[in-house]
C-alpha cells in the first residue's frame, strides 16, 4: 500500500427507511482540514486520469455505481515511490480512501454504469492557480512535471 494512503471501512447504519453511510469525520486521525466538497461523475468507458496536487489532500468515496480508483506515488522521498494501488470502491465496496498530496490518481466506472465520486478535500479550488497537475491518460509517455518515471499502468479490464 502506498505510504501515507489511507483506506478506511464506512460504517453503514442500516433501518427501516434506508441506511446512512459516515464517510469522513473531523475526528478520524487522518483528518487535515475542510476546503471544499464536491462530486464527480464518470461515463463507462471513460477514464478521469491522471492528476495530483502538491498541497491538498483528496477524501473520496464513491456514491454511486462502482469504480476502479487506481494511485501512483510520484514522490520522489517516499518508500513507495512509483508503486502502483488499484481499489475497487462503491456499494459492493464501500470504503473511504484519503489520498496525499503528491501521489497521482484516476478512476473509471466498473460495470456498464456511470459511476459517482464525493471528495471532501482539504483545500479550496483556487480559479486562478489551480493545485493541480494533469496529464492525459492516452499521453503514451505518461509523464509530466518534473516526473523521472513513467507510468506504467493499463487501464484495460483484466479477465483473469
Amino acid at each position: 500500500m502506498i505510504e501515507n494512503v489511507v483506506v478506511k471501512d464506512l460504517k453503514v447504519i442500516p433501518d427501516d427507511r434506508g441506511c446512512l453511510v459516515e464517510c469522513l469525520r473531523s475526528d478520524d486521525p487522518f483528518f487535515k482540514k475542510f476546503g471544499q466538497f464536491y462530486f464527480t461523475s464518470c461515463y463507462p468507458g471513460i477514464i478521469k486520469a491522471w492528476h495530483l496536487h502538491k498541497i491538498q489532500t483528496d477524501n473520496v468515496v464513491c456514491v454511486s455505481g462502482m469504480m476502479k480508483l487506481v494511485l501512483c506515488d510520484a514522490r520522489e522521498g517516499s518508500s513507495t515511490y512509483q508503486d502502483i494501488d488499484e481499489y475497487f470502491i462503491g456499494y459492493l465496496n464501500p470504503k473511504l480512501i484519503s489520498i496525499p498530496p503528491g501521489v497521482l490518481h484516476g478512476f473509471t466506472p466498473v460495470g456498464n454504469e456511470m459511476s459517482i465520486m464525493a471528495n471532501c478535500s482539504s483545500e479550496l479550488y483556487n480559479y486562478k492557480k489551480p493545485d493541480e497537475i494533469r496529464i492525459s491518460v492516452d499521453d503514451e509517455n505518461r509523464q509530466f512535471m518534473d516526473l523521472k518515471f513513467t507510468i506504467l499502468y493499463d487501464w484495460k479490464i483484466k479477465n483473469k
